[in-house]
């Protein structure tokens, strides 16, 4: 079996790509293959694994590194993920909706068998916000493609590799407050990556799991001050929190677009903040267990 990964050195892709190597059903003759911008230099210690260069922008690129290949896991993400920036091409339209679009041809004209798809929790048509309307055309494409496919929505994931839960792992650390953007009452259901990845690698060459659309979340629905309470009880540690109204802080971070790299802009402020509410009885009933609570995944990695 050869298997690509889309994005299969990013956060996401690379606990994935770790997560297949462990599983019996890959053999010792499989290939995972991890599409990336710039393979050049880029080695791993398992020799099934390689590195192939690929851009979700450029078809023919897609076309070489989908040849071959029998399952894609598609799970890439723009640069500097979740401020867009269409001067380059970094945007949600671009990357998920018209990139996905161009794998799936690709996939389409090389034979793929089976296309796995990391989307995002709360995606709907009826949700206008952007990102949630590019995985819509996305996840139109992939049930569309003629292969198999799996369909999986994420909600917030964390780990020891993210940018986003990590912020707050250096605020309480090293700031004598913690800044919460908005009210902190805005709830998610955190999510390990090592159960992304264990679902993700599952879906793969699960029966159970063929032509369905799954909601991946932690069991625990948490307020953004509960999760900030939960990881400074891991750390051992308190500080207050400094709620900063959305309206002032989206103004604020606006001139910030002229930077080469924004850490933030009025849209993400929206994505940062969504909520999404995730039935976990579907992915419970399919891979036979449950995920991860937020204390325990934060220990895993924290407390040496």
């Amino acid at each position: 079996m050869n298997i690509l990964i889309t994005g299969g050195t990013g956060f996401i892709g690379g606990h994935i790509r770790d997560a297949l190597l462990l599983r019996p059903e890959l053999g010792p003759d499989a290939r995972v293959l991890c599409m990336t911008r710039d393979p050049k230099g880029k080695t791993h210690g398992d020799p099934r694994v390689s590195f192939v260069a690929g851009n979700v922008r450029d078809a023919a690129m897609l076309e070489h590194a989908t040849d071959g290949v029998d399952v894609v896991v598609h799970c890439v993400q723009f640069p500097n993920h979740p401020v867009e920036d269409e001067r380059k091409g970094h945007t949600y339209l671009e990357v998920d909706a018209h990139g996905t679009e161009r794998l799936v041809a690709a996939c389409r004209k090389n034979g793929v068998k089976r296309i796995v798809y990391l989307s995002g929790a709360g995606t709907s048509p009826d949700r206008k916000e952007p990102w949630f309307q590019a995985k819509v055309i996305a996840e139109r494409a992939v049930r569309e493609s003629g292969a198999e496919w799996v369909i999986l929505r994420p909600s917030w994931v964390y780990g020891p590799d993210d940018r986003s839960l990590n912020r707050f792992v250096t605020f309480v650390r090293y700031l004598p407050i913690v800044p919460v953007i908005g009210d902190g009452t805005n709830k998610v259901q955190p999510i390990a990556i090592w159960d992304v990845a264990e679902a993700a690698s599952e879906s793969v060459f699960s029966d159970a799991a063929t032509n369905q659309t799954i909601e991946l979340g932690g069991p625990e629905e948490l307020t953004m001050d509960e999760i900030i309470g939960v990881l400074q009880k891991v750390m051992g540690t308190h500080r207050p929190l400094l709620h900063q109204p959305k309206a002032l802080m989206k103004l604020a971070v606006w001139p910030l677009a002229i930077l080469p790299t924004p850490p933030l802009s009025p849209e993400a402020i929206d994505f940062i903040l969504q909520e999404a509410h995730v039935d976990t009885e579907p992915a419970r009933r399919i891979f036979g267990r449950g995920f991860t609570r937020l204390e325990d995944g934060l220990r895993k990695y924290l407390v040496s």
